[in-house]
Parts: C-alpha cells; structure tokens; sequence
C-alpha cells in the first residue's frame, strides 16, 4: 500500500518515505510506527498498540523510551511537533492519532483495468516479439533497475547521514530522571519525564541535534555515572538529568545540563511542588524548560 499525505508518499512495503519525490532518512522502527499510523488515519492507536506492532510480545526492551524515541524520529522527518502537529497528535496516556488527510493506493492498481479484459483464445502459439520489440524492452528494463539501484544507494547515503549527522551536530544523552524523595509511588512519573525530554529534543531536528536515550549507562544513579564514561558510549557531549527531592517540606524537581568533557554543569532549575501535588502535569513544563536551555547553551539559538 501507498500512501499519499501533504508534500509525503510513503510505500508501507518497502518503508520508503518521499517528500516531493526525494527520499527522506527514516529508521525501521519509526517507518513501521508510521504504517500503522496511516493505515489507521484518524483513528486512536494506542501505547499497547504501537508497542506490540513495533516489538511483539517476545522481545523486552524499554518500551516508553523506545517509542517516545520512535515517535520523536518520525515527527523529526516529517517537520512535525508535538506541540502544534500537522500529522501526528499526541494523546496523552492514550496514545496516538494521524490528524492529515491520507490517500491510499493499492499497489498495482493501475494495472486493474488493463488485467481486468477477457482473455481471447488463441488456436496456436503466442508470436514472438519483433526484435527491435525485444531490444527496447532489455533497455527498459536495465534503465529501471539502475534507477532502482541509484534510488536504493540515495536512500542508503541519506540514512547513513542521518545517523552520522554532520561533524558540527552536538549529541545529548538524557538519563533517567531519579526519585530521590522515598516514596515509591512517584518512580514511574519521574521515569517517564525522561522520556518525554527526549521526544521534545528529537523534534528539533535530527540535522541539528543528536539525542541519545536507550544506552544502559543513562540507566545508572548519579553517584555511579561516570561523565566520561556516559560520553564515551553515549558519543554525546551534554548529558540532561533530574532528580525528585523533598525540600523545605515540598516536592522539587532538580534539573541539569552536564557538559560531559570537564563534568561541569552548564544549567541546573528546580521546579517545586505541594506534596501530594500529581506529578504528571509536569511534562510540559519539564520539557519546554530543557529545550530552551538546549537551544541557548547548546544550540546557541540565543532568545529561544
């Protein structure tokens, strides 16, 4: 199946996404998530949905990490945000929604009504084709796989830059967020603010900004994360973490930028909260003030 949607057409078989007939650098993981999400246009797929399509039931990764990263990828290729999407919308908890009209086309249907006329019976052997026949159709056919080749050998190069990215794009690593004020009850809001942190830093750009989230070592507390050792597996310069205290009788959420060569920090916000106040509205806030220190101190996108 073909779809068709804005200035984008993607091939959910061959998972090759064009834009203005150029392709554009997708990883699988994100191009699956986006077939689901067009096949379902405008309906609600759901977190567990899109979990068990990307991975199944049989592989264990850390799924909310995982997909916050796909879907920040795909939002990055198709210039999409979180905050104002033009195709991907975010339901918080719930899951997801493609909000853009989308045209599908079943491949091979132009061939339907030329494969769709009787066939006439023949009383002797079908005649071969005249030479010159034969001749243009061998040019046909190896003009179609060289450009079948130069497609698959454009795509390849675009993907490998994106991975790469140029030699002046700095790359974030975002650990955890740690619960350090006793109470079990915040770990999984805490956790998943990382999360949240790299889905808004991939939507910068994959051009600008590299954002690493899934190394093991973002998994590991502070007190036995080395700077250098993050730098050295992560290939990232900056690292952004938090941490859930109790301050002064209240909930406070510390927030850093770590420049990972020297260990220095470069931004450090706490944000503070009533006891018992639900933690799940931070995302926001959380995300939207790392992104601007991203942008000022990283980026250099001075008034950002």
């Amino acid at each position: 199946m073909i779809y068709r949607f804005g200035t984008f057409e993607f091939d959910a078989r061959s998972a090759l996404l064009t834009r203005a007939d150029r392709p554009v650098a997708l990883e699988p993981q994100p191009a699956r998530a986006l077939a689901l999400l067009l096949a379902r246009a405008g309906d609600v797929v759901t977190r567990d949905q899109l979990r068990a399509h990307l991975w199944g039931d049989d592989t264990h990764v850390d799924y909310d990490r995982g997909l916050a990263y796909s879907i920040g990828q795909l939002r990055a290729a198709l210039g999409d945000t979180a905050d104002n999407p033009r195709f991907v919308q975010t339901l918080p908890r719930r899951g997801f929604r493609f909000i853009a009209p989308v045209e599908a086309i079943a491949k091979g249907e132009e061939a339907t009504e030329a494969s769709s006329a009787p066939a006439l019976a023949s009383v002797s052997a079908p005649r071969p084709a005249p030479p010159a026949s034969r001749r243009r159709s061998k040019v046909a056919a190896a003009a179609l796989v060289a450009f079948s080749i130069l497609g698959a050998l454009g795509a390849w190069l675009l993907a490998r830059d994106a991975r790469r990215g140029t030699a002046s794009r700095p790359i974030i690593a975002v650990a955890v967020f740690e619960n350090e004020s006793g109470d079990p009850a915040h770990e999984r809001a805490i956790a998943a603010l990382s999360d949240v942190v790299v889905e808004r830093l991939t939507a910068l750009g994959p051009e600008r900004i590299g954002v690493n989230g899934n190394a093991s070592i973002l998994r590991r507390l502070r007190d036995v994360r080395d700077p250098r050792t993050v730098a050295k597996e992560t290939g990232a310069s900056f690292l952004v973490a938090g941490q859930l205290q109790t301050k002064d009788g209240r909930l406070s959420l510390l927030m850093h930028l770590i420049r990972l060569d020297d260990g220095t920090h470069v931004w450090v916000r706490r944000i503070a909260r009533p006891i018992g106040d639900p933690l799940d509205t931070l995302d926001g806030e959380v995300a939207g003030q790392i992104e601007a220190a991203v942008r000022e101190m990283v980026l250099k996108d001075k008034g950002a």
